[in-house]
């Protein structure tokens, strides 16, 4: 019970992760696309500064968990996709990195230099992010020793490259639409525009996934085993169709907040599908990484579930206040504070 317990933990954190850092990693990937004078840019930056470290600890806390609940799949997952993770690692420091520095020296070669971080520390995590994912959907060929045989290349397979495409396009209309909230004037209706015109893609997209996932993956077994799972398909797909809905009525919060919604309802499709495993093996499922197989003692489990009661609810206060004090409509004030990006 408890090892279950902690794998829906598992994904909850990975799907509140996605929700609150894709807005962020959208709009630094729609950047070179949608600002269009040193203004705007400053506008993008301050509409997810207050926030991106933040919501980055929802990875933190993702691969925590994985690290002290599953061992056995931590170990496998970064020895596996270890050159995978590491550019992700990579990426989301030089993303941090172009927050901190851009601002330091008024020049435009530095500036733009800082800006092209931004846009790969932002496009490569949502894309590797979506590699993974939809490989560890699939399952790697791991061995009875817990070693992938097939290297970094292997993870760009065609489904993998779907998932990467399809992060990087759902994180972008999640971007597009919190910097509709955000900003006023130009940027906004670019921001609406933007969202209006990547909603059919997202929608072609998650079709497109979701048959391949029935090709390549054995995800819909749990479906088949018990049809009444078939009814969380409906919260992604409502998701999608009220974000057209409020993008109609330029009400960009509620589109946002349905957008949301169909990333976590995306999210427990694929943990819902994956369940009990946590890492499939395509050469025998007996060499897969399993809640029984893989889980932390009792003890251990029963620990982590006191402390995660404990703080969990700290982080979700802290982060309440962030966006409560920051979630306002950017204005001049803003970009001229000592503070500002």
């Amino acid at each position: 019970m408890l090892e279950s317990t902690w794998f829906f933990l598992w994904g909850l954190l990975w799907a509140v992760y996605f929700m609150l850092d894709g807005f962020d990693l959208g709009a630094g990937t729609l950047m070179p696309f949608m600002a269009k004078n040193e203004t705007e840019k400053r506008m993008m930056y301050n509409s997810v500064g207050p926030f991106w470290d933040g919501n980055e600890v929802w990875l933190i806390a993702a691969g925590g968990v994985t690290f002290a609940a599953f061992p056995k799949t931590y170990a496998v997952l970064f020895s596996g996709l270890y050159s995978a993770l590491m550019l992700l690692l990579f990426a989301l420091i030089l993303r941090g990195v172009s927050f901190e520095f851009r601002s330091k020296i008024e020049s435009k070669t530095w500036k733009g230099f800082f800006d092209l971080l931004q846009f790969l520390g932002s496009f490569l995590p949502a894309l590797l992010l979506g590699v993974a994912f939809a490989n560890i959907f699939m399952g790697i060929a791991i061995d009875a020793n817990g070693v992938n045989q097939e290297g970094l290349f292997h993870l760009l397979n065609p489904y993998g490259l779907a998932g990467g495409v399809f992060f990087v396009v759902m994180f972008a209309l999640h971007g597009a639409l919190w910097i509709g909230i955000k900003t006023q004037g130009d940027i906004k209706l670019r921001a609406v525009r933007f969202a209006v015109g990547l909603w059919p893609v997202l929608a072609c997209l998650t079709a497109l996934f979701l048959a391949m996932s029935a090709g390549f993956t054995e995800l819909f077994q749990n479906y088949i085993d018990m049809p009444v799972l078939f009814l969380v398909l409906l919260v992604p797909v409502g998701g999608l169709i009220m974000i057209r809905h409020f993008l109609g009525q330029i009400n960009m919060l509620k589109a946002w907040i349905s957008s949301a919604v169909f990333i976590v309802g995306v999210t427990f499709f694929g943990i819902i599908g994956l369940y009990p495993k946590l890492l499939p093996s395509t050469l025998d499922p007996a060499y897969s990484m399993t809640i029984t197989n893989s889980s932390s003692s009792t003890l251990t489990l029963q620990i982590m579930l006191g402390v995660a009661l404990v703080f969990v609810p700290i982080v979700i206060l802290y982060q309440f206040w962030a966006y409560r004090t920051f979630g306002h409509v950017l204005e001049q004030k803003d970009l001229d504070h000592d503070e500002a990006y």
